[in-house]
């Protein structure tokens, strides 16, 4: 498939026959049915990097937007547009999409166009492309220098920052589903296991499958538009279409629906049951299950697997690297000047295993996690304090003083973030210019919880870690009659959360850089016989040099050395290993 590289205008006019799916729609009435109205807004994606959306238009199943959106593309080979309902509770609701290729409007410098959407309603869009080197897509602005600032309202911020995304397997539109009672696979059969998101849906025909089993599935789905002249691949003919014959039937203990996978409710004559295969399934559910009486799919995908024959006809995945820019960022740099790549680099002493930014072995020898670029004779550079192991903090000469604080000691400037423990909060240190991280816990709720020991461990940890550069450190700590205080170190560069949205994708030498120091930090802990359990974008910050440091020691678990186990289940449901959950 041919690439595009230049500059982009895209007008998202208006769209027509918009419905609610059947997935949105299931447990409503069917009198509800006809005559529910949605609030749709399009999501616009490039080579599945979401880039823009949409309006949101109220009440209506034929939106009028004629909203104009300009884009810089490097690489580019489809465009998504999704079509959601804004819900007045999250998850937004998929309506239908579209992908468009640029093989198939490379040819013409403007295209007028209405799109048939998957599974119901059609687009109107206009496409302006211009080449790279067209003067149209020029800018004279001189290139601004892009640098690490504070984030500006925590929580606002976090808002949106993960977006739901469509898999789109044999006409299957997958989307990651919190269920909220017992469910099992369609597929595998096997309970699906979790607390938050535990599967994968179809937005269109309400079938359920686990999240490693959706690229298994070969059925397509009832409810996407039939191609009239489907292309025919050598490697991928074959059909199924061996239809079910379903009877009412009386369950006589709780069965579960095999297409859904929730239970089938009621006292008598509760589901559908093939009198062939047998499988069960709800009255709603009998118009979305595929033709595939007798077949036993999941066999069938190993079978094509180890053929090398995949089932997914669309293939959104793309190696690419995309880089996109809005009109308003073509005057700002691509590269991100670090402060660590303003000096030049600095060679490790001797005793590399006792320096915090020491090579780690690995199989290869071009293996650097601790390196910056190709040649692997450079390192990270950091300030002196760094390489020596000191902390790095505004206050690491005060740190070891025996002065104790209180509350009268610090002037509250504002709340940094708020959670159900109590609130983070920026305080400045009376009489000097320094300011701090005060995370305040309410003692009621800890003692509530019975997380008494996870608060101490959290207070051990947090003493540890003045001893490493890549862990926020503890300045002091102090209570009230009703609250404990801890004054941590202020780390103003954000977290990499903010800093992969402003980017929207980490180039590799960024990447090696973060993860190297990452990396540095875990190993510390672990040489302490710690383990930190809740890794995840939103816990590792940025400082005003650029570095990387691990913040929330909440769920870490003292006294784990080797051949030890934990037993506990914990984490964070969007970030846990697959493993766990």
């Amino acid at each position: 498939m041919a690439s595009f590289t230049g500059s982009m205008k895209l007008k998202i006019c208006e769209a027509v026959d918009l419905r609610p799916t059947d997935c949105a729609t299931r447990l409503q009435m069917s009198v509800a049915k006809a005559v529910q109205l949605i609030d749709p807004y399009i999501s616009i994606d490039l080579d599945d990097i979401h880039i823009y959306r949409t309006s949101t238009k109220p009440k209506t199943l034929k939106p009028v937007w004629n909203e104009d959106f300009h884009l810089e593309v490097h690489n580019g080979q489809t465009i998504g547009l999704t079509v959601f309902h804004d819900a007045a509770i999250p998850p937004d609701e998929f309506v239908a999409n579209c992908f468009l290729s640029f093989d198939d409007i490379k040819d013409q410098k403007t295209r007028d166009m209405w799109i048939d959407l998957e599974p119901t309603g059609k687009i109107h869009i206009i496409i302006q492309l211009y080449n790279a080197e067209s003067t149209e897509a020029s800018f004279s602005e001189p290139p601004k220098e892009r640098v690490f600032k504070e984030k500006e309202g925590l929580l606002n911020r976090r808002r949106g920052a993960m977006r739901r995304r469509v898999h789109q397997i044999n006409g299957h539109k997958f989307m990651s589903t919190l269920f909220r009672q017992p469910t099992f696979c369609s597929l595998c059969r096997d309970f699906i296991w979790g607390l938050w998101k535990q599967g994968y849906q179809c937005q269109v025909c309400t079938c359920v499958v686990h999240k490693r089993c959706h690229s298994q599935v070969v059925t397509k789905c009832p409810g996407s538009k039939q191609v009239q002249n489907d292309e025919v691949v050598s490697g991928q003919r074959f059909s199924i279409n061996v239809p079910h014959r379903f009877n009412i039937h009386n369950y006589k203990r709780p069965t579960f629906c095999d297409h859904c996978g929730s239970l089938l409710y009621g006292l008598i004559r509760q589901g559908l049951q093939c009198e062939v295969c047998k499988i069960n399934v709800h009255k709603r559910c009998q118009k979305n299950v595929a033709n595939n009486c007798g077949i036993n799919t999941r066999e069938m995908a190993e079978i094509l697997s180890e053929l090398g024959i995949t089932t997914d006809k669309h293939g959104t995945k793309k190696k690419n690297q995309v880089i996109l820019k809005t009109v308003k960022e073509l005057t700002s740099s691509m590269a991100v000047k670090h402060s660590y790549s303003d000096s030049p680099s600095k060679s490790l002493p001797d005793n590399r295993s006792s320096s915090p930014l020491s090579v780690l072995p690995g199989e290869n020898d071009d293996t650097f996690i601790g390196g910056y670029g190709d040649n692997k004779n450079l390192l990270v550079s950091c300030p002196d304090d760094y390489l020596s192991g000191r902390p790095h903090s505004p206050s690491h000469d005060r740190r070891w003083k025996s002065d104790k604080y209180s509350l009268s000691d610090f002037v509250f400037i504002k709340v940094l973030g708020k959670g159900s423990f109590g609130k983070v909060m920026l305080a400045e240190k009376r009489g000097t210019e320094e300011v701090y991280a005060v995370k305040v816990l309410k003692k009621d709720v800890i003692i509530q919880d019975d997380d008494v020991e996870c608060t101490m461990t959290e207070k051990r940890i947090l003493a540890l870690s003045a001893k490493h550069p890549f862990l926020t450190a503890l300045h002091s700590c102090f209570q009230t009659r009703d609250r404990l205080f801890f004054v941590m170190e202020y780390v103003n560069g954000g977290d990499l959360m903010f800093q992969i949205q402003r980017s929207r994708k980490f180039d590799e030498p960024r990447a090696r850089f973060y993860a190297a120091e990452v990396t540095q930090a875990l190993m510390f802990l672990h040489r302490n016989g710690i383990i930190y359990r809740d890794l995840k974008l939103d816990n590792i910050l940025l400082d005003a040099e650029g570095h990387c440091k691990i913040a929330d020691f909440g769920m870490c678990k003292e006294g784990m050395h080797e051949s030890k186990l934990t037993q506990t289940f914990c984490g964070t449901p969007d970030y846990i290993a697959p493993e766990v959950s």
